[in-house]
């Protein structure tokens, strides 16, 4: 088994110490309520007893229904104009009442009565009466008063006070008749102006103005008893004195305290995360910028739970944190992803009110987001992984709510808030182009445009080299079914194969796959002239991979693709013309031995592929036989003993780079000839 030692490097902790410091600085500094409980259980601490006045907030659902019913009961608002009043009675005092002109001062002092009050037009005081239990807003002097509408005269009403008036004064005459012949109904008019911008404006106010309390629990009262079940007044009564002891109670020990518990905690978050890459894969420390980009990921994580649970915590629902295991996923494999991702939610778990519900959530809904990912990652097919993510997150929440009581349903605004933190999560994935770029990381999309075969570099190897370009392939598609089969970067080892061997631009006739008949490159070299020359295409293809800004992942393919190997023919021809045993260094790649599962597969893959062009039988056997004695003269010449993979998974690349070659050259049906006789 090998031997894990810890990095030595300072440069892998300095930034595990900026991490700790910027934590530190993150962990909450009151007081945190110290009591958990859940409707429906027993409390299972002592009696608690309020040690503080505080207000009873109100559940959801009761603002939910006081805002539904505010929104039914509009309240009209009407603006008083004084002048109506003045230009009636001026109106009077020039109406030609004729023989009933004496009738004038009563009526004047009538309609003097009912301005003292007001009038409002018929269908506006209609409207009126039919909502709002008959209230209305009256701005008289610039200040407004909440009246109902019965203080106030409609101009029917109006109309018939003076009819009443002038029947008591004059019981003789005709009232109706003398206010028809005189023309004084027309005279009546509003003095109350209906105002429909300012009644909507104030009815806004009144939303936005609903009292989120209700009543007050003094210092002293019990609010729960050791043992009793916690019923929905209870936990009202306890969601109250939390909300208020976070906000009101600070830390009452002593300060020093405070932060060694917040530098312990603090420090434990980072060690976690430490040991987590360390058991993971311990190999990302010496991969400076895949380690950078890891504790930068965490760090972004960890500062938005920070910065909205203490801004407002209702935003936890639609902050899309499962877009951090997508930036995760993009760079690193499902193991180390998961592990990171489930410790860069802790903070959250911490910081949180409600952090047990948000935990388990955004837990689920980012291994899920993991999973689709793969199969939707393209396009607009990133939407679909976006609604799996919001439909995982909304069953989650309900099922909280079921347990909670169903009368947490109602708050459709949290299930709106999920479907907006699952489509930010596709606007945020482009980001990781940035972070590509800032870290010079090498992304799945980045490795799908570089297996593009019409791009610059592929096509001056077809142009070129074109036997080596189909080698290569031919090693890709070779590759792709060995990846596959054992769990391995299938998009990164495509790429390699397909790049491997770019230095053979430089020289293709050097190699037979490129040579022109009846041209023999090594026909005038000698043994190790020509070794170095087959050897050169490793340097080549670094220069041109450095030339045309490859990145790091692909030139490792170049220099390990032969490790340290030699020429097997021109170095067993020198040996048997007589070459010196000692003097054999310059046959030998000075290449590097492959580590990760996926440059052990091009390593296979290349040297199978090439080998298996000079079988003479294709038969299960020859084909299984060449197969295993490639990848056991791999193994037995030390090539393989510092990569990740196993005896298992070697077993395993030997069934299926076997199977699949048996595919490539089975044997085809042979067409008979046909008779030159006519049927």
């Amino acid at each position: 088994m090998e031997k894990i030692n810890f990095p030595r490097q300072y440069k892998v902790y300095v930034p595990l110490a900026v991490l700790f410091i910027m934590m530190v600085f993150l962990m909450p500094r009151n007081a945190r309520f110290k009591y958990d409980y859940r409707k429906g259980s027993p409390w299972m601490y002592e009696t608690l007893v309020a040690q503080f006045d505080f207000p009873v907030l109100k559940t959801e659902q009761q603002l939910l229904q006081e805002r539904e019913k505010v929104g039914e009961d509009v309240i009209p608002y009407y603006r008083y104009e004084p002048k109506v009043a003045t230009g009636v009675q001026n109106s009077l005092a020039r109406l030609d009442m004729g023989e009933h002109a004496y009738m004038r001062p009563y009526v004047a002092s009538a309609l003097a009565a009912v301005y003292s009050k007001g009038v409002v037009s018929e269908a506006s005081a209609g409207e009126v009466r039919a909502s709002a239990e008959g209230l209305v807003y009256v701005q008289k002097n610039r200040r407004a008063v909440k009246l109902p509408v019965t203080e106030f005269y409609t101009t029917e009403m109006a109309a018939g006070y003076l009819h009443d008036v002038l029947a008591e004064t004059f019981p003789m005459v005709n009232a109706d008749s003398v206010m028809n012949a005189s023309g004084v109904l027309p005279l009546i008019v509003p003095d109350l102006i209906y105002d429909q911008q300012t009644t909507d404006l104030v009815h806004e106010e009144n939303l936005d103005n609903i009292s989120h309390t209700q009543g007050v629990v003094r210092s002293g009262h019990v609010i729960v008893n050791d043992g009793e079940i916690v019923t929905a007044e209870i936990e009202q009564l306890l969601d109250s004195y939390k909300a208020e002891y976070d906000m009101s109670v600070g830390y009452s020990g002593p300060r020093a305290l405070l932060w060694v518990g917040n530098i312990f905690l603090a420090f434990s978050i980072v060690a976690l995360l430490f040991f987590a890459i360390f058991f993971c894969n311990y190999k990302i420390f010496y991969e400076y910028n895949k380690y950078l980009y890891l504790l930068l990921v965490f760090a972004i994580s960890a500062v938005g739970s920070s910065v909205v649970a203490k801004s407002d915590p209702s935003l936890f629902y639609m902050m899309p944190f499962t877009l951090s295991a997508m930036y995760l996923l993009a760079f690193f494999k499902k193991r180390v992803v998961f592990i990171t991702y489930v410790i860069s939610l802790t903070p959250m778990l911490m910081f949180a009110p409600n952090g047990v519900e948000l935990f388990i959530m955004y837990l689920v809904a980012g291994a899920v987001g993991m999973l689709v990912f793969g199969y939707f990652n393209r396009g607009w097919l990133q939407f679909v992984t976006a609604l799996i993510v919001f439909v995982v997150m909304a069953l989650i929440w309900i099922s909280f709510r079921m347990v909670d009581g169903v009368e947490g349903l109602s708050d459709y605004r949290i299930l709106f808030d999920l479907a907006l933190a699952s489509l930010l999560s596709v606007a945020g994935y482009p980001l990781i182009y940035l972070f590509e770029k800032v870290f010079r990381l090498v992304s799945n999309s980045k490795l799908v445009e570089l297996s593009d075969t019409s791009n610059t570099l592929l096509r001056m190897l077809a142009d070129k080299a074109p036997g080596t370009f189909q080698h290569s392939l031919q090693v890709m598609n070779i590759a792709d079914a060995a990846a596959r089969a054992v769990n391995a970067n299938v998009l990164l080892v495509r790429a390699g194969a397909l790049y491997h061997d770019i230095g053979k631009i430089n020289n293709p006739q050097c190699f037979t796959e490129n040579e022109t008949p009846g041209v023999k490159y090594h026909a005038e070299l000698s043994p190790k002239e020509s070794a170095q020359e087959i050897i050169k295409h490793v340097s080549d293809g670094l220069a041109l991979a450095e030339k045309h800004g490859l990145p790091q992942e692909i030139k490792d393919f170049i220099i390990t693709h032969h490790g340290t190997t030699s020429t097997g023919y021109f170095y067993t021809k020198y040996l048997n013309d007589g070459g010196d045993p000692d003097d054999v260094a310059e046959f030998f790649y000075n290449g590097r031995r492959p580590v990760t599962r996926e440059q052990v597969i091009l390593m296979l893959c290349d040297a199978i592929e090439a080998a298996s062009r000079s079988l003479k039988d294709y038969s299960k056997e020859s084909i299984s036989s060449l197969v295993n004695r490639i990848i056991d003269g791999k193994a037995d010449s030390g090539q393989l003993s510092d990569s990740e993979m196993s005896i298992r998974d070697l077993n395993v690349l030997k069934e299926v780079i076997s199977s699949y070659l048996q595919q490539m050259y089975h044997s085809r049906v042979v067409y008979p000839k046909r008779n030159n006789r006519k049927a």
